[in-house]
């Protein structure tokens, strides 16, 4: 079996039997893959501690099954390292790309965009805008981009003073006691985020849409941010 390389980044790691790790990579040319790295555990190879979340890797696998054994693994030119909030917002875009995309379903430029997401929340970017924009571009990359110009029922432009209701299957509704803004939704259509009621309608109605989509899984990432803040909230 030849040995393919890749592009990818760790999304998941887990311990296989004693010395080994299971791990979920995130590839340009082959999307996501599950892989087995044999003897990963022991410590003994130094390409054992490049795998690492959050930094851009070259890997080689092989194998014809669902789960492919990892052959080779070269670090790549380094991202800045994600600390504090933005270590959260890493993990969060990595379980969004666990569970709303299929394996071996290439999504090159989402690849890029998570690279870039990455970067923009290690320099301290505006995190709001940065996970509201890639979350829009996973949709859209899946099948399931927001509608954002017009209501669903009659084609009619969004009028920026209506309140609307947005239903994930369909798209925006207008609605007297909906709490969407069609101000936000033209607003998103633009990726102009800077007005702080924008931004938390924007992210009640992505949060909307995205768990529809998860199908009632439940995201760790948020529970972990959420215990943070009572922690610091608590001087703990």
């Amino acid at each position: 079996m030849a040995e393919e390389w890749h592009d990818a980044f760790i999304l998941r790691r887990r311990p296989w039997r004693d010395t080994s790790l299971w791990l979920e990579v995130f590839s340009r040319d082959q999307g996501k893959a599950a892989l087995l790295a044999k003897g990963a555990r022991k410590g003994k190879r130094k390409s054992a501690a490049w795998l690492q979340s959050f930094q851009p890797l070259k890997i080689g696998w092989r194998g014809k099954g669902d789960l492919k054994t990892l052959t080779a693994v070269e670090p790549l030119s380094p991202l800045p390292v994600l600390s504090g909030n933005a270590l959260y917002c890493g993990f969060y875009l990595n379980e969004l790309l666990a569970y709303l995309t299929y394996r071996y379903d290439p999504h090159p430029y989402l690849f890029c965009r998570y690279q870039e997401t990455l970067q923009e929340i290690a320099k301290g970017g505006e995190m709001d805008s940065c996970l509201r924009f890639f979350e829009m571009d996973l949709l859209q990359e899946i099948g399931y981009g927001l509608i954002l110009e017009h209501e669903v029922k009659y084609g009619n432009p969004i009028v920026p003073e209506a309140n609307y209701r947005y239903e994930p299957d369909a798209g925006p509704c207008l609605d007297s006691c909906g709490k969407i803004h069609g101000t936000t939704l033209l607003a998103l259509a633009e990726r102009q985020l800077e007005d702080p009621l924008v931004r938390k309608e924007a992210k009640l109605l992505l949060r909307q849409v995205i768990d529809y989509r998860l199908e009632g899984k439940s995201l760790k990432s948020r529970a972990l941010f959420l215990k943070s803040v009572v922690q610091r909230n608590h001087g703990t």
